[in-house]
């Protein structure tokens, strides 16, 4: 009997140990909601795809504008929403990737040549690129966290954006004098260069003061001409975009497909890539003509606008 009575005793709190954990599990649920799917419709891919393949290359910072937009249309209300967004914005860099394959075509042919052992000049500039993207994809992967959770909103995009019109403007009045047109070529690019302006690319981490800007103005500084920095950034970026672009869509790509579904995201990256295209041949004939200062006074500008909009 006392056996039988000890039985009984610890079933009944064994009921009530699992009673008390399924109401606690219950009462967690209803106090947690699972958090609201993110959506994306067509008109915010369109938006999205254009605002990344217009920014992408010039040095206004494309992640920075991304980031206003995202607030702009109400995508970032929640973390699961702001998440989802941030995946997009790094996927549908793919557009972007494409506009410079398609038009550097014959500067890739060079390096894939250079690759098969066919040309020297060819594979002394893939030597560079991946050099100059050392130093990214060691800050990348050590800090991504970390610069996720405290640079990327609006006031930090702000102060970037400011801090990169500044510098631009600095360089234009204090800086170089020379022709535009003087300097080393592509091809003449040290491995000692290729590491500055690889370390120069690593300030594109703050949201809002640009890539582009970054390796356009290191490369600058190490005696380059205009144009052969503006393509080596350009060709930097293919690298640079490419490896984040691989890296977020196979972390998060599943969970952004699972919010958004296939079709929008496809229309942001084709509206990436047209865009893309469209911006890299107006920042070509822009630079050559006019230099960095108008992008300066346009990023002051905006970073104005948002201090006063916030």
């Amino acid at each position: 009997m006392k056996i039988s009575r000890t039985i009984v005793c610890l079933l009944l709190m064994a009921i009530l140990l699992t009673a008390r954990q399924v109401y606690a599990q219950t009462e967690a649920r209803v106090e947690s909601p699972e958090p609201a799917r993110a959506t994306l419709s067509p008109f915010q891919a369109v938006a999205l795809g254009f605002v990344e393949g217009v920014t992408e290359y010039l040095p206004v910072s494309s992640t920075g504008h991304l980031l206003i937009a995202v607030h702009l249309l109400g995508m970032d209300t929640t973390q699961r929403q702001k998440d989802a967004a941030e995946s997009l914005a790094i996927c549908i860099q793919s557009g972007a990737i494409l506009a410079v394959l398609v038009l550097y075509f014959g500067r890739i042919r060079q390096i894939v040549a250079g690759m098969l052992g066919r040309n020297p000049e060819g594979l002394k500039l893939l030597f560079n690129l991946l050099v100059a993207f050392f130093p990214a994809a060691v800050i990348g992967l050590l800090f991504n966290k970390w610069i996720k959770a405290h640079l990327f909103g609006v006031i930090p995009v702000a102060i970037g954006l400011f801090v990169g019109g500044v510098l631009i403007l600095a360089q234009s009045l204090f800086g170089m004098k020379q022709n535009q047109d003087t300097g080393k070529e592509l091809t003449q690019l040290s491995v000692r260069d290729a590491l500055f302006v690889g370390i120069m690319q690593c300030l594109a981490f703050w949201p809002g003061f640009s890539r582009s800007l970054a390796t356009i103005l290191g490369c600058r500084w190490t005696g380059m001409r205009m144009m052969a920095a503006v393509e080596f950034s350009f060709l930097l970026g293919l690298v640079t975009l490419s490896a984040a672009t691989a890296y977020e869509g196979l972390k998060h790509g599943k969970d952004m497909i699972a919010d958004y579904g296939m079709t929008t995201p496809l229309i942001a990256l084709f509206v990436a890539f047209v865009a893309a295209v469209v911006s890299v041949r107006f920042m070509v004939g822009a630079l050559s003509k006019f230099g960095l200062s108008p992008f300066g006074y346009y990023r002051i500008l905006l970073a104005l606008a948002c201090l006063y909009w916030l």
